[in-house]
């Protein structure tokens, strides 16, 4: 099987920020987070404190103030689904992984259009923002693809960022992907 991280690898730019700014077109009271989120931005980032999935619980919190339901995630993807990238559809698979630091609840509809079945991403709750585990990313991709597939070769792993290292390291080949535009992207082998 082959194993591609989402954002920046199979979409051109990071999913969960297009539709944070989507979805704040629509439910400008989203607003009320941004004292909080900008806080807990400074705290990860900058001070180096708490937890990635800590940072992006507040980040997320602002859902609350947004009705998000299946229509609108479809909404959200009818305009966004021009950002999947030519490289990865010329060559997917059905039986393609897709592993993302992504909420999973946001990528669904995604894979639908990809017509894929297989998501590993963080367990995001649609209302709250709140995460059921942890942020999945680094060597959470492992164990939750571990958790699901066992000990399942891996072909090949793609990605955008060197933080997905310990996921490269599990496949027999492994790329990093330059990707800016839909239409194109430079494949080179892990460093």
């Amino acid at each position: 099987m082959n194993v591609y991280d989402f954002d920046g690898t199979v979409y051109a730019g990071d999913s969960s920020a297009d539709f944070y700014r989507w979805l704040l077109r629509r439910y400008p009271a989203m607003l009320r987070s941004l004292p909080r989120q900008s806080l807990a931005a400074i705290q990860y980032y900058i001070l180096r404190k708490g937890s990635k999935t800590e940072m992006k619980t507040v980040f997320f919190s602002a859902f609350r103030y947004a009705s998000i339901s299946e229509v609108l995630l479809s909404e959200f993807w009818d305009s966004h689904g021009k950002k999947l990238c030519s490289w990865y559809l010329q060559q997917k698979r059905e039986d393609d992984v897709i592993i993302s630091a992504s909420p999973e609840f946001l990528l669904r509809p995604a894979m639908d259009m990809l017509g894929l079945s297989a998501l590993l991403g963080s367990r995001v709750d649609v209302h709250s923002g709140a995460f059921d585990g942890l942020n999945c990313h680094g060597e959470e991709k492992v164990r939750r693809f571990r958790e699901t597939y066992g000990e399942a070769a891996v072909a090949a792993f793609y990605s955008d960022r060197l933080s997905d290292a310990p996921m490269a390291r599990l496949a027999e080949r492994a790329y990093l992907v330059k990707n800016k535009n839909p239409q194109s992207a430079t494949l080179t082998p892990w460093p």
